[in-house]
């Protein structure tokens, strides 16, 4: 009899782990800034499908979640902010000014600030999300886009599309101390998790850039062929970076595949056919799962990172943009 009671105590005690397993599985979400649509489409992640959409500002781009992921924050490009989204309500309910055009979005680690990048005035602006004030605004560039802050916050970094240049600026002066040319038109920027190297990937120049942190080098520059493709079709875009530091993966826009590289040898270890002209990239929680946005088929590739494959595609609405994932709470 007490080996029956052991016994059926420990199938309930596994039906209970699988069933919390499930409902964190269940619970995933990942939203999406539809460009052309004005909206955000949020995706299970679980059952790989879209279970709403809602109104957002004109233009949406940028995205970040808060680091409790209870909030996230979105470039609303054409209504000349960046919204303030409760991920619980799925509504706005404010608005941090920003500058013009805001584009792409950074938080601090301490979740306090926030830096966005005004392409229109050659802008970095630094923003206090307590008080909904700016702090202060630093020229950089032209056309700004790209943005990355340091693991420790000392610095945040901005690429600038038409001077081609990376801006390295103390977070505590709000200095500009440095300034590191790269290939044309310079997207986005990725700090790796132990902050000693940068990632910066080059649209029209159609290369990848690796950066010492500490010397503010360019340690390695990766151009990237695929079968099949014209060389003008590729056009690095969207960078990601495992948080085991062992990959990194790189969205190719027009090109329309990812590039997967081995960090420790530098070497692309393959290419992935994704969805149509691939543009940022993101993580789910534990990292099993790299999402793309893919602007043309207005669609989001789902790719298994062990087994390498795409075994999902997901329509959401027009010009997909920013992707971020909440995880289960």
């Amino acid at each position: 009899m007490k080996k029956n009671t052991f016994n059926m105590s420990l199938l309930l005690a596994m039906l209970l782990g699988c069933n919390a397993i499930t409902q964190a599985q269940a619970e995933e979400l990942a939203y999406v800034s539809n460009e052309k649509d004005n909206t955000i489409s949020v995706i299970n992640l679980a059952q790989h499908k879209v279970l709403r959409e809602f109104d957002v500002g004109q233009r949406p781009r940028g995205l970040v979640l808060s680091h409790d992921g209870s909030t996230a924050y979105l470039c609303a490009s054409d209504s000349d902010s960046i919204q303030i989204i409760d991920l619980v309500d799925e509504t706005v309910t404010g608005d941090l000014p920003s500058g013009e055009d805001p584009e792409t979005i950074a938080l601090h680690p301490d979740g306090k600030i926030i830096y966005t990048s005004n392409e229109d005035d050659a802008l970095l602006t630094v923003i206090d999300i307590g008080s909904r004030q700016v702090i202060t605004q630093i020229d950089v560039g032209v056309e700004p886009e790209g943005l990355a802050v340091s693991p420790d916050g000392k610095l945040v970094v901005v690429t600038s599309e038409t001077t081609n240049m990376v801006h390295w600026i103390d977070t505590e002066t709000y200095e500009n101390i440095d300034n590191s040319l790269v290939g044309a038109r310079p997207r986005s920027a990725k700090f790796s998790q132990d902050g000693k190297q940068l990632w910066v990937s080059s649209e029209i120049g159609g290369t990848l850039s690796v950066f010492d942190v500490n010397t503010r080098q360019v340690i390695h520059e990766f151009t990237f062929a695929i079968s099949g493709v014209h060389r003008d079709k590729v056009q690095p875009v969207g960078v990601e970076l495992s948080r085991d530091g062992t990959t990194a993966f790189v969205a190719l826009g027009p090109a329309n595949h990812i590039a997967i590289i081995d960090v420790a040898s530098m070497d692309i270890e393959e290419y992935l056919l994704v969805g149509r002209r691939v543009w940022q990239l993101a993580f789910n929680q534990d990292q099993s799962k790299l999402l793309t946005t893919n602007g043309v088929s207005g669609d989001v590739s789902v790719i298994d990172i062990a087994k390498r494959k795409v075994t999902h595609s997901i329509k959401v609405g027009r010009y997909p943009w920013g992707v971020v994932v909440r995880g289960a709470k």
